[in-house]
């Protein structure tokens, strides 16, 4: 049975429930990566950005036991789902109706194409393709152990970038006045990535940008900025975001890191990322690792991590499919 689900205002047992289902999932999907924990996870299932919302639904069996669970964030353009199912319950048609509730739901929304974000090596590639889903964009996740790090070395590339220019570091969210233009800074670097779906949220604006800090730390994830700031003119000339939650404190992920065009050819990008390294390990004592995704042509940024110590993992890809002809593949 599938039924539309409010983690919101759900009991602390459903809530268990999902948690330990999304633990076997990720215990037999993606073994490397940690499990999660019962910190503030109601409030990442729950909490989204002004404006958007997200439905979810459960898949039970007749006791009640939760077998999958699958969600609709409505965003501008696009609708993007999330679908978990756990192993023993697959090819049992469990991830086939939670889709069905998904696309319904989709159409009834509006919208003309759904999005998804799937791990590469796992059962997922083969069910939504089943479906008609197509890959748009593949980014390459890198993994970074921070036991393994040469400190010596990463300091010398902390130091290392160009004259004019100053390293700042923001636990929490850049400072007000640098709303606007770090703000631009992401909008600039989005726009340069056109296969990218876009199925996160966006802070492209200076009031978005605001929303979007307020509704990470709500989530239970817990940002950090550090900047490049040019002197002569006080203006962002590159940065890179962190974010460490609490749902799983152990590992870090690295989201943007961005140099503005005008200011590349210094060393920012690998300066700014060998400082938070530095931060994190204060900060964060717990943390084990970092995760980040690159698309695969970026590659000036590949190399910079490649200096830092990160790994290739995994491929993450983004499939989207028609919603008319995905209902037609459902019946």
């Amino acid at each position: 049975m599938v039924r539309e689900w409010d983690p919101g205002t759900a009991s602390a047992a459903e809530i268990e429930a999902v948690l330990r289902a999304l633990n076997e999932i990720v215990a037999f999907d993606v073994p490397e990566d940690p499990p999660w924990r019962d910190v503030k996870f109601r409030e990442y299932l729950a909490v989204t950005m002004p404006g958007e919302r997200r439905t979810s639904w459960l898949a039970v069996d007749e006791s009640g036991e939760v077998l999958g669970h699958a969600s609709l964030l409505a965003l501008e353009e696009i609708g993007v789902l999330e679908l978990s199912v756990r192993p023993a319950a697959r090819r049992g048609h469990v991830g086939t109706a939670l889709l069905a509730a998904v696309a319904r739901r989709a159409a009834e929304e509006g919208f003309e194409s759904v999005g998804v974000e799937v791990i590469g090596g796992t059962p997922s590639i083969k069910f939504f393709e089943s479906f008609g889903f197509e890959c748009a964009f593949i980014e390459q996740r890198n993994l970074l152990d921070l036991g393994g790090v040469d400190w010596l070395r990463l300091g010398e590339m902390a130091a290392g970038i160009g004259a004019g220019y100053r390293v700042e570091y923001h636990p929490g969210g850049p400072p007000e006045q640098h709303y606007a233009a770090y703000a631009a800074a992401k909008e600039a670097a989005r726009a340069a990535v056109a296969a990218d779906l876009e199925l996160r949220p966006s802070s492209y604006d200076a009031e978005r940008l605001r929303a979007s800090l307020a509704t990470l730390h709500a989530r239970g994830l817990k940002p950090y900025i550090v900047l490049a700031v040019h002197e002569a003119s006080d203006t962002i000339a590159g940065l890179t975001e962190v974010v460490v939650p609490a749902q799983r404190p152990t590992r870090a992920d690295q989201y943007d890191t961005i140099e503005v065009p005008a200011h590349r050819g210094y060393g920012i990008s690998r300066a700014i990322k060998a400082r938070m390294l530095f931060e994190l390990r204060a900060a964060e004592p717990h943390l084990l690792d970092v995760q980040t995704w690159n698309a695969t042509e970026n590659e000036p940024l590949l190399k910079v991590n490649a200096e830092l110590g990160f790994k290739p993992d995994r491929e993450w890809r983004e499939y989207d499919a028609d919603v008319v002809d995905l209902l037609r593949r459902l019946k």
